[in-house]
């Protein structure tokens, strides 16, 4: 069974957040709470806890999984920002928003769409920014959520239910009701709305 820590949502104490970022660097995979709802990740740069993921989500391999950054010039490393797109993401993050652009070199290949595109999050979450910035690499971002699964997961015990037995270390960040992320891509000048979720469209149409 998964280890599970309690941190403080809006001032994550730093010896915690080191204990994740420990976890993580040996490959594991962690639970944790973002923005919209609990999600599940590992550091895009260890292969093993990437294809661990993709098990534990029974997701294709050809089918990449988003992920964070921790900010918009963290961003600039992963993929490649116009001038129209760096406008948007500089007034609208973090936040609820998955934007889709394409991939730079840096990008593990597993973390790629076949158009060599990737989604990129920097969530408004204080715990999921201390992790990023502490373990120095993206964190891989997917749902805590089963296809099967019809009841919300509200908290980390909910969390511990559906993937106790799959992951390493479950984050306690308290509850939060789940409303997934806009999706939003910006692979051209005109934005386009992919997902309609807990961020307004308004500004970018």
């Amino acid at each position: 069974m998964a280890k599970r820590i309690e941190i403080n949502p809006y001032n994550p104490q730093p010896r915690l957040i080191s204990t994740v970022c420990d976890t993580l660097r040996r490959g594991g995979v962690v639970c944790y709470p973002t923005d919209t709802m609990y999600g599940i990740g590992c550091d895009i740069f260890n292969q093993k806890a990437v294809k661990r993921v993709h098990q534990v989500k029974n997701r294709p391999k050809q089918k990449p999984f988003s992920f964070m950054c921790s900010s918009l010039k963290n961003i600039s490393l992963y993929a490649h920002v116009g001038n129209t797109a760096y406008r948007l993401m500089r007034k609208h993050l973090p936040g609820p928003y998955t934007l889709v652009l394409p991939g730079s070199k840096l990008v593990p290949k597993i973390m790629l769409t076949k158009q060599k595109t990737v989604g990129i999050r920097v969530p408004d979450s204080p715990i999921c920014l201390a992790v990023i910035e502490a373990l120095g690499n993206p964190l891989l971002n997917t749902s805590a959520l089963r296809d099967d699964h019809e009841e919300p997961v509200i908290d980390a015990f909910d969390v511990e239910n559906l993937f106790g037995y799959d992951v390493d270390l479950i984050i306690d960040g308290g509850e939060m009701y789940p409303d997934p992320s806009t999706v939003i891509s910006l692979l051209s000048e005109q934005p386009e709305i992919l997902r309609k979720g807990k961020g307004d469209v308004e500004p970018f149409l």
